[in-house]
Parts: C-alpha cells; sequence; structure tokens
C-alpha cells in the first residue's frame, strides 16, 4: 500500500510507473490500481529450516536475472524498493545496471532487504526515526498512505457497508492474511450481541471459517465480515474505534484520526510491531494489549471503556492525527524525481 500511494505521486508528475512483486495481495491490488504487474518467483528467508532458506536463496538468485530483463525490457530509469523480500533481488538487477535504487521502509526497524541494499541507495525513506540510520543517505519522512485516507465520506462509507448511519462503530482488522487471535476475539466477543456495530475485515485466511460461524449465530445484523477492504479510506472513515495489529497500517490510523486498541504480532522481526504500538500509546493515540492478553473478555473491556468515555475517544483522535504525515508520498515522489533526473547539460557544466 505505501508503494501504490508513492506510485499515484509519481504518476502525477508524469513518471511511468511499473511493479515487480511475488504472488502475494500484490499480485492482485496492482493491477486493479492501473498498474503493470511483473511476477518474480520468490520466498521468505526462513532462518529456523536450513533446506526453505537454501531454497529462498536459490530463488531470490534467478529472480535477480529476472529482475535485470524486465528493467531493461521496460526501459526502467530507477527503483524503488519496498522493502519485502521481492525487492532484494530487484534492488541489486538495478544496482548491476546502475540505476538510481530508492528505498522505504515502513516499520520501526531495517528489514533485510533494505540492509542489504541500503549502501547501494542513493536515499532511504524511513517511517521512523532509526538509530544508526542518520545522515544524508536516511530521511524521516513517515510511511506513505493511499490517497484519500482521513477524507473519505463518513455516511457514505457506513452506506457502503451497511453499518446504521448513527451510533458507534468498531473497526477490526489485522492486514490482507488476517490475525487468526485478533479475528478469535472479536467475533466471540462481540458475534453475538455487542455494544456497537462492528465491521471485521479478517483477511482472507480465516474469511470462510468465520463467516460459518456468524452464519450459525444467525448472522447479526450488528456485525459486518468481509475478508478485505478497498479502499480502507472507507473503513476508517465508517469507524469510531479499532482494533489492530500494529504493523505499518498505524500510519493509517494516524492519518484517519482513529483511536485504536493495537495488539501487536508477538513474532514480528525485531519486535517492530511492538515498538510501533507503544509510539502511538505513547502519544495518547493507543491502547497496547499484549497478544498473550488477549481474549474476548479483555477486547470487550477495553472496547466498552473506551465507547464510554467520548471525551477521551476525541483526545485520542487528536493525539492520532497529531502523529499523521500525510504528505510523504508526495514528498518522497519529490525526492525521487529530484535525484533521480540528471540536470541538463548546461546546469552540469555550471556545477562542476
Amino acid at each position: 500500500m505505501p508503494a501504490l500511494a508513492i506510485a499515484d505521486a509519481l504518476r502525477d508528475r508524469g513518471v511511468e510507473v511499473e511493479f515487480v512483486g511475488g504472488e502475494r495481495a500484490e499480485a492482485e491490488l496492482v493491477p486493479a490500481a492501473g498498474y503493470r504487474f511483473h511476477a518474480l518467483s520468490v520466498a521468505a528467508l526462513d532462518r529456523s529450516n536450513p533446506l526453505r532458506a537454501a531454497r529462498a536463496a536459490g530463488l531470490a538468485v534467478l529472480a535477480v536475472a529476472r529482475a535485470r530483463r524486465v528493467l531493461r525490457r521496460i526501459g526502467a530509469d530507477a527503483a524503488i524498493g519496498g522493502g519485502g523480500y521481492v525487492a532484494g533481488p530487484v534492488g541489486l538487477a538495478a544496482r548491476s545496471m546502475r540505476l538510481p535504487l530508492f528505498l522505504t521502509e515502513a516499520d520501526s526497524h531495517l528489514g533485510i532487504a533494505n540492509r542489504l541494499l541500503a549502501p547501494f541507495a542513493r536515499r532511504a525513506f524511513l517511517a521512523f526515526p532509526l538509530e544508526g540510520r542518520e545522515g544524508e543517505r536516511y530521511e524521516v519522512t513517515g510511511r506513505p498512505v493511499p490517497r484519500g485516507t482521513g477524507a473519505a465520506d463518513r455516511a457514505a462509507a457506513r452506506e457502503r457497508f451497511g453499518l446504521p448511519p448513527d451510533g458507534p462503530c468498531l473497526l477490526v482488522f489485522g492486514g490482507s492474511i488476517g490475525a487468526l487471535s485478533l479475528n478469535e476475539a472479536a467475533l466471540e466477543a462481540f458475534g453475538a450481541d455487542g455494544p456497537c456495530a462492528v465491521l471485521h475485515a479478517s483477511g482472507r485466511r480465516d474469511h470462510a471459517s468465520l463467516r460459518a460461524r456468524l452464519e450459525a449465530l444467525g448472522s447479526p445484523a450488528h456485525y459486518r465480515l468481509v475478508d478485505f477492504v478497498e479502499p480502507f479510506a472507507d473503513a476508517l472513515a465508517a469507524a469510531d474505534l479499532a482494533a489492530a495489529r500494529a504493523g505499518g497500517s498505524v500510519f493509517e490510523l494516524a492519518a484517519a484520526g482513529l483511536p485504536s486498541i493495537l495488539v501487536p504480532y508477538p513474532h514480528a522481526t525485531a519486535a517492530h510491531q511492538e515498538k510501533n504500538a507503544r509510539w502511538m500509546a505513547d502519544a495518547g493515540a493507543a491502547v497496547v494489549v499484549p497478544d498473550a492478553e488477549l481474549d474476548a473478555e479483555r477486547l470487550r473491556r477495553e472496547v466498552v471503556a473506551l465507547l464510554d468515555d467520548p471525551a477521551r475517544l476525541e483526545r485520542m483522535s487528536e493525539a492520532a492525527r497529531g502523529l499523521a504525515r500525510p504528505g510523504a508520498a508526495e514528498h518522497i515522489a519529490d525526492e525521487v524525481v529530484r535525484l533521480a533526473v540528471p540536470p541538463p547539460p548546461r546546469l552540469q557544466r555550471k556545477s562542476q
């Protein structure tokens, strides 16, 4: 999603943008957004399984060669890495072709692909300040969020999801795949009855099983279960409170000014979701519930306490907006164009 936000800003500036990615959500989201998509066969590096790690390394080597062919065929002038494991082979291919390379990091730590590529990048755009990642090569911009985040129409969003036009609404989400513990706790806490309407974006993995359980409860009118929401700005606009994981989406919550109950994924690399959640909580924008402490009773208690205190919700909303960096995508696009495009010959001579 940050990459799509940057792509939209680049396209506004007359840049042609194409994507190279894997076979996860981007394979659907990128073409749906109107961009050409080139798939690479890659896999995450499983450090606990030597055989899988060797297979991932072999796929990465093959992917570098394919990425070079893609970059040549499309006539790329620059490459931007989004931080995922696909970015490693593409960034190395760009480096081998002497193309300007830029990086974006959406989390509160530098992932393995970005650590590998950082020495070769003209600029690395960071969502958070990172210790040891200072100087001209690094710039803290915040995480780019999709266009329209925080600006969607609340009434229209509620109508889209079949939610009542008035009264509080809880948004539950855990990413495109989903968050099992959060999905289970939310359905158990609010499926039969609840203090508010619920919009639950479960992710695709758990959607069918959750749907069956909801139907067994009589498909209650107050509970709306969907697998994925696009544009997600509508889901944020419809809600008064969110219960979510604490990945890069914390910047979308901030941009929308949406108070949140954050349940960091406990196995996230370098505990970055815990850091993200604490960043929100320290500013007064969120309440943090450790995954090990999450159950239906705890989730319901936290939700009721917040919904019963409108003044606190308003303070949390203001605090969230204070953390937002809504212009991140536009700033990154401007910097990429400035740094990737060489100046005219006359200016080059003067600079010499």
